[in-house]
């Protein structure tokens, strides 16, 4: 019998057809009406099962591959293409000294843990290494292939060695001699000149040298530093390279060159190399008098914690790679082979070109709210009603005029405020010093430990304490990641609380790069909850009852779990349930298992999730009601927003948590409503812009691949990002 085509039931009526039949069995005879075998019941797996969970390392992986295909998008200007690939390049560096560093660490010291999708730190690696070894042989090909020749076309040019002519032949010899030779220091290697300790990503150089030296040493190798000062790409004259921008790499330099730092030896070969090193800091909290002191000391090993990359210029021979592998402790497996610069962030000083506008996005200027453009005294405006602003479509200037008045304003008795990532001579500082200085009650809680702004972070406390301010450094094992401001004015005899509340930093650079909310609010309720928080924070004592405000680690992710369980036992009844959430990770296995509970029962699920997610969408009887998109465009999404339908009483929250461990259960966060049916509606609405873009939102499949949206049959190219730019910054909109 051809079975071919033939569905699962189908097959199993076959099967029973096709079996012998004993002399003493009766066999029915078949209808004359063929009846269809009911398919057998779904085997739907525990939601303990590992195979519903991805693998956060993996997923944060997949979130960078997304940034390297923006550089083959031909929608975004040139430069900006090249920027996103230079991304890829940073961010993979914080990937190797975090993460991946993180997972080695747990293998040197046999505490290999799995999580919930039961992957073990060694399986992970492996896995991370196929990746990306075949994404950095990716990223080469599109800069070498793609986008360095489609700068040529522009004028912008990377003058290759091997088309140097005599002219600029001679200019990188006075160069060389003038500003390069002078101050690089080669490092010869014998038994007295053991294997220098290299600093973390710094630009290095192998040398293979022949010939006996003065001193009678033939080791034969010599390793090259490249100072950090030395800029890693420089332009050349116009009157050298001709018109347009023409520029020269640093390693072209010293490769050409290296002859003249080994006087009488033969240099056989010149290879450039970076290593990259565990990047985390390991200050125990619980062990330390003085957290400032201890991270003081801590930040001078980040430059040389172990080894956990070797990248190498592709045309190193492998003895020599060998060699530096031995030297580092590292394995095959972690060498990278590049076909260019080993050091690509260093290009980011291209991307800015004042000589091509053209080549880059079109400037905008974000927009202040009508309500706050014409008022002396943000007070007055922000006592009437909410102001609710997203950033960087609207500007982040209310912010830091609210600060900026309540510094110089007499009736201002206090500020008090979070900071994370602010930078120690931000304008928000510069407000929080003249402050101080003008006698009001200044404290900050500055966040030490927030990663790669522990330096500036330090110099920011030394010089609020300077002013005259009161600095804390939040809660010993438990980061502070809220965002938060108080002010305490004086009105009628009264002391009346003004709070900012926000899903990003105190950061004015970042209010143009990424997206946030600010909410803005003389909220009663809210203003006590605030003062409650930073009382906490300050001081010690039991969890403080809030009226309004969620905070981790105590009442946010419960709050949380109580909401999708709401949802849950609403489509249990056959009632209407939604829920809409964004945020950049999702990692908690708690609530992928609760959200996996309510897809079962019926309840509709929209997740943007910028970048890991643990959570597996469209699994048959599992997550077949979840939908995740994460989006990639000119900004960097950072806005955090709960929605709720809660039988047609909707609920919005905005956050400063992602949905993930660290921050539901061991960060100090916030979580603010959104009030009023018209704020509501517009976030909402905002939420709701970013389900439809279906021209830059990745569509995550239950695999774990993200595949791109497009515009199908008669629908229109929407991007969430382009729209919120055209909307929110025309000029009737900044009426509202």
């Amino acid at each position: 019998m051809n079975t071919e085509g033939l569905s699962n039931s189908e097959l199993q009526a076959a099967e029973l057809v096709e079996q012998p039949v004993a002399a003493d069995v009766a066999v029915e005879a078949p209808p004359l009406v063929e009846v269809p075998t009911p398919a057998p019941p779904m085997v739907v797996p525990s939601l303990d099962d590992s195979s519903l969970y991805i693998h956060r390392e993996l997923s944060q992986l997949q979130f960078n591959i997304r940034v390297l295909e923006q550089a083959l998008d031909e929608s975004y200007p040139l430069l900006e293409r090249l920027k996103f690939l230079l991304i890829f390049s940073s961010n993979l560096d914080e990937f190797f000294e975090i993460r991946v560093a993180g997972l080695k660490k747990q293998i040197t010291f046999a505490r290999e843990q799995a999580g919930a999708d039961g992957l073990q730190p060694h399986q992970a690696l492996a896995r991370i290494s196929e990746l990306v070894h075949e994404q950095v042989n990716r990223q080469y090909a599109i800069l070498n292939d793609t986008l360095l020749p489609a700068l040529e076309k522009h004028q912008v040019r990377f003058i290759r060695r091997r088309f140097w002519n005599t002219k600029l032949k001679a200019w990188v010899r006075r160069y060389f001699r003038d500003e390069i030779a002078p101050i690089i220091t080669p490092i010869g290697l014998d038994p007295t000149h053991p294997f220098p300790l290299l600093v973390n990503k710094s630009l290095n150089f192998i040398v293979e040298l022949e010939g006996i030296d003065a001193f009678g040493r033939d080791s034969g190798l010599a390793i090259i530093p490249a100072p950090r000062l030395l800029p890693r790409i420089i332009k050349v004259p116009e009157d050298v390279g001709g018109p347009g921008d023409n520029y020269v790499f640093l390693s072209s330099m010293i490769h050409a060159h290296a002859d003249d730092l080994f006087q009488g030896m033969k240099v056989k070969g010149c290879y450039q190399f970076r290593l990259t090193r565990n990047a985390d800091l390991s200050v125990d909290t619980e062990d330390v008098e003085d957290l400032a002191r201890a991270l003081r000391g801590e930040l001078f090993s980040r430059r040389y914690g172990d080894a956990v990359r070797l990248e190498v210029v592709d045309t190193c021979p492998a003895h020599l790679s060998g060699y530096l592998l031995k030297q580092f402790g590292l394995a095959e497996s972690e060498l990278y082979k590049v076909n260019g610069p080993v050091n690509l962030t260093r290009l980011f000083s291209i991307t800015g070109l004042d000589s091509h506008p053209e080549l880059q996005y079109t400037p905008f200027t974000p927009v202040i709210p009508k309500l706050l453009q014409n008022s002396d005294n943000i007070f007055s405006v922000i006592s009437k009603q909410d102001i609710l602003l997203l950033h960087p479509f609207e500007s982040f200037t209310p912010v830091v005029d609210l600060l900026r008045q309540a510094a110089k304003d007499p009736h201002v008795l206090a500020i008090k405020q979070t900071l994370y990532r602010s930078g120690a001579n931000s304008e928000i500082v510069d407000a929080l010093v003249e402050a101080a200085r003008n006698g009001k009650e200044v404290t900050a809680v500055i966040e030490l430990r927030a990663r790669f702004d522990e330096e500036s972070n330090l110099q920011l406390a030394s010089r609020l304490q300077a002013a005259g301010a009161v600095v804390i450094y939040g809660v010993v094992g438990f980061k502070t990641h809220a965002k938060m401001m108080l002010i305490l004015r004086r009105e009628s005899g009264e002391i009346v609380r003004y709070a900012h509340l926000g899903t990003g930093n105190y950061h004015a650079g970042n209010a143009k790069l990424y997206t946030d909310y600010s909410l803005l609010t003389a909220d009663v309720a809210l203003g006590e909850d605030v003062a409650k928080m930073f009382s906490q924070l300050i001081g010690m004592g039991k969890t403080l009852r809030m009226k309004k405000l969620l905070h981790a680690p105590f009442t946010l992710k419960k709050t949380l779990l109580d909401m999708i369980t709401r949802e849950t036992q609403l489509a249990s009844e056959g009632k209407p349930a939604h829920i809409m959430a964004k945020f950049n990770s999702l990692t908690d296995p708690k609530i992928i298992r609760a959200l996996y509970k309510a897809s079962q029962t019926g309840v509709r699920i929209d997740l943007v999730v910028r970048g890991m997610c643990c959570l597996r969408p469209g699994i048959a009887g599992v997550s077949h009601n979840i939908q995740v998109r994460s989006i990639i465009g000119r900004f960097l999404e950072h806005t955090r927003v709960f929605y709720f339908l809660n039988e047609g009483d909707e609920k919005i929250y905005l956050s400063s948590a992602d949905w993930m461990e660290r921050n539901l259960d061991k960060r100090v966060e916030t979580g603010f409503p959104v009030e009023g049916k018209k704020l509501i509606l517009r976030v909402k609405k905002e939420l709701e812009a970013y389900l439809t873009d279906n021209t830059q939102s990745w569509v995550l499949q239950p695999d774990g691949r993200y595949l791109r949206s497009s515009p199908t049959g008669n629908q229109n190219p929407r991007s969430a990002q382009a729209g919120l730019l055209d909307k929110l910054t025309a000029p009737l909109v900044s009426a509202r």
